[in-house]
């Protein structure tokens, strides 16, 4: 196992225990078979603690309305919104006029390309890369199709799962509008030096938009430091419901060309907004940053400062799982471990297969062990064919703020009896 930095363990001392962690989410009392269910399908989408559904609730039961009338209740769903803006703004060091809400990430990203695109044409150049979730490849393809528009694609290095760095920066030039880059992979757990991204793209006076989906439940977000123009996250990723997050610049939320009707308000954020808003799943994402915050036990000044003391322990005990969880299928005969070492920047997500037994096979045996497990393509299917596993996809195990290391154990053991 990797071992953490005295700061790290100061930090984990500070943040509540496993244990606490644990007993607020309902979902861990599971049982399956006559198994306790362990969730490895975080990367997927985590559980919910009682804590944002008891905030959604009382939103619902005695908040509910529409926004901007004169009445209490309309009122207090103006308030729950704004509140939600500063949540928001603290999880990503933005400011509370810099966040929009919408659907889902991969809506948010349709709707923002088509608005970037409406001042780009032939000739103008788009940069992705092979290892991002297709969210962030679809709607820049759709653009180019619809514009003329060139996409320049970054390739990975199979053998390690990283990007092919010297190909980004040959990918950036001149006619470079925009680089859209995953900050981590949600199907090997990659996590990309997004900064740089931006540096390039900003020479050459485009921008930066990151899709942090997959990042934003295991590191603390840091737009500012980042330098991106703009970013998306999904709550239902850090343990909220299902609702997308948009951050970006105010001056570029203000005149991006976004569809809109115009009786709706026409300034930013809310001219991102298309019609009426999923208040409860917006109170619930604001509530699942307060449950983040919650874990401090530093009694830290403000909600940041709590949110870094609480995802710096995070991040200590999501490595050390990582680093067991990866040795240990390294170490198991039949079976090909995908991503980068755990030495390397990563989430405690890995990729995996068992040979001759198809992912299918495989996830079904570990259900029946009470774990889990999502598997297939996960819609990173570019970076899952280019592994060779186009038809069947690969295993993947996801470790959250609930996985204890007894779980990791349980999966281990199992995986290694489906593979003799």
């Amino acid at each position: 196992m990797a071992s953490t930095s005295l700061s790290d363990q100061t930090a984990v001392s500070t943040v509540a225990p496993l244990s606490e962690i644990r007993a607020q989410f309902p979902a861990l009392e599971r049982r399956y078979e006559e198994h306790p269910v362990a969730y490895f399908d975080g990367p997927g989408g985590t559980q919910v603690p009682s804590p944002v559904v008891e905030r959604m609730a009382d939103y619902m039961l005695h908040h509910n309305a529409n926004t901007h009338w004169l009445f209490p209740t309309s009122l207090e769903t103006d308030g729950a919104l704004d509140d939600a803006r500063r949540a928001l703004g603290d999880f990503l060091n933005a400011r509370p006029n810099e966040i929009a809400f919408g659907n889902n990430m991969t809506t948010l990203t349709f709707h923002v390309a088509r608005g970037l695109g409406r001042e780009w044409g032939a000739g103008d150049e788009i940069v992705l890369t092979e290892l991002d979730h297709h969210a962030n490849i679809a709607p820049w393809q759709a653009l180019a199709a619809e514009r003329g528009i060139t996409i320049r694609t970054v390739g990975m290095h199979i053998e390690t799962g990283q990007l092919d760095w010297a190909a980004m920066e040959a990918a950036v030039g001149p006619r470079t509008r925009l680089v859209a880059i995953g900050a981590a992979s949600n199907a090997l757990g990659t996590i990309n030096d997004v900064a740089a991204a931006g540096r390039l793209v900003h020479a050459v006076g485009g921008l930066l938009f990151v899709d942090a989906v997959h990042y934003a439940p295991h590191a603390l977000v840091d737009v500012t430091a980042i330098g991106c123009d703009l970013l998306s996250c999904s709550a239902y990723k850090f343990y909220g419901p299902h609702v997308g997050v948009l951050y970006g610049r105010h001056d570029l939320l203000s005149r991006i060309d976004v569809p809109k009707l115009a009786p709706a308000p026409s300034t930013a954020p809310e001219r991102l907004e298309t019609g009426t808003q999923n208040h409860e799943g917006i109170v619930g994402a604001a509530a699942a940053v307060d449950f983040l915050a919650s874990l401090d036990r530093g009694s830290a000044p403000t909600r940041r400062r709590a949110l870094e003391t609480v995802f710096s322990a995070l991040h200590a005990r999501g490595q050390a799982l990582i680093s067991r969880l990866y040795a240990g299928l390294e170490a198991i005969p039949r079976v090909t471990v995908y991503g980068p070492a755990p030495d390397q920047p990563r989430t405690p997500t890995v990729a995996f297969v068992v040979e001759d037994r198809t992912s299918d096979e495989v996830a079904r045996e570990l259900v029946s062990r009470g774990l889990f497990l999502s598997n297939g393509d996960f819609y990173a299917s570019t970076a899952i064919a280019r592994l060779g596993h186009e038809t069947d996809g690969v295993v993947r195990a996801g470790c959250a703020c609930y996985t204890s290391t007894e779980e990791v154990d349980r999966l281990l053991a199992a995986v290694e009896e489906i593979a003799r």
